[in-house]
């Protein structure tokens, strides 16, 4: 839960409190050893969700623009609007 929801220290804080007061759930001790060790690994946790989460190609660049008709065998076409993206995509890691 603390991981997906990527929880931000006092989020963390209001969590591990409610676990702690949960029937059943984790003791002081424990939920202060998950603060700390959410602290020390936060940012390692949340690269690796997102790397597993992604597919295999990333995108690796988009350049675009917008370029307007000047000539045209009718003349309704003309200053047309057109969207040109482009976009590079490569492997994962490369």
């Amino acid at each position: 839960s603390i991981a997906s929801a990527d929880m931000d220290l006092n989020q963390l804080e209001a969590f591990l409190t409610a676990q702690t007061k949960k029937q059943g759930g984790i003791t002081s001790d424990q939920a202060a050893v998950i603060a700390k060790f959410w602290k020390n690994h936060r940012v390692k946790i949340h690269e690796s969700l997102i790397n597993q989460s992604r597919w295999e190609n990333v995108l690796k660049n988009m350049n675009w623009r917008v370029d307007l008709k000047s000539q045209s065998r009718h003349v309704e076409q003309i200053n047309t609007p057109v969207a040109v993206v482009e976009m590079e995509l490569g492997k994962n890691g490369q």
